[in-house]
């Protein structure tokens, strides 16, 4: 049975999609079956894979409005072993044209259930806010992976995403627990990022992922090549970084 991971953090500009592509890829290099769902108007995970947006006639909408299946919106990648679920601009919509359904929080997860048994892992990158569309990816979810990026208001809002996640326990999944807390973009020169690790880790303890996203120019340069950083640059730092991830988290499913 698969296992469903959130990727949420409701600011901006902490390394979301770039974790949920990478870790996917990762995940894929290491022989599991990933199914990376874009739930993010913004569409960054599909344009990341190489997708062309334009292209895109089904994905995480139609899925949402439940006028497609699931196994109608999948797509390849290039990626060995990931397959994706597109977002589009359209899903911006969504939030209004859900809100006088009956269980709208569960939309997603009514949706892609059945894919449970076809993958290892199924993982969600969540839009940059705590609206229905992330309300909808942690009902579905088994847990939820949190990016903190290494800077000043690190844990600005962190408070907030957690409260969200505990009522979200509360109501609408038991089941849902927190993967971790990954640190992203440290710079291991720069004192406030030494800081910042220090501080997260002296709060949350176990929950931090031993390992850290650094700052990496290879991996901010992928995406405009529509190409995961393991792809990209296969030896890069970042690539390591996401490798190692993907490894802590199989470890962990075990």
């Amino acid at each position: 049975m698969g296992k469903i991971i959130s990727i949420a953090n409701q600011k901006g500009g902490v390394g979301k999609t770039t974790t949920a592509v990478n870790l996917a890829a990762a995940l894929g290099v290491l022989e599991k079956k990933v199914l990376l769902i874009d739930a993010d108007p913004q569409a960054n995970a599909t344009s990341g894979l190489g997708i062309d947006l334009e292209s895109v006639e089904i994905g995480t909408y139609q899925l949402l409005e439940h006028t497609k299946n699931a196994e109608e919106a999948i797509i390849e990648t290039d990626s060995p072993n990931v397959e994706l679920i597109p977002s589009h601009i359209d899903l911006v919509a969504i939030e209004l044209e859900l809100v006088d359904e009956d269980e709208r929080e569960s939309m997603l997860k009514k949706a892609i259930t059945p894919l449970k048994s076809k993958f290892d892992y199924i993982i969600i990158d969540c839009a940059p806010s705590l609206g229905l569309l992330t309300l909808n990816a942690l009902t579905a979810s088994d847990s939820v992976l949190i990016p903190i990026q290494c800077e000043y208001f690190a844990l600005e809002g962190l408070g907030k995403l957690l409260n969200t996640i505990k009522s979200v326990q509360k109501i609408h999944n038991k089941e849902l627990s927190i993967e971790g807390l990954l640190l992203t973009m440290y710079d291991s020169r720069l004192r406030l990022s030494n800081q910042v690790v220090e501080e997260v880790k002296k709060h949350f303890s176990d929950m931090v992922f031993d390992t850290i996203i650094q700052r990496n120019v290879r991996l901010s340069e992928a995406p405009s090549y529509g190409e995961s950083i393991i792809k990209y640059d296969a030896a890069s730092r970042g690539a390591n970084n996401y490798l190692s991830l993907a490894e802590e988290i199989i470890k962990k499913s075990k």
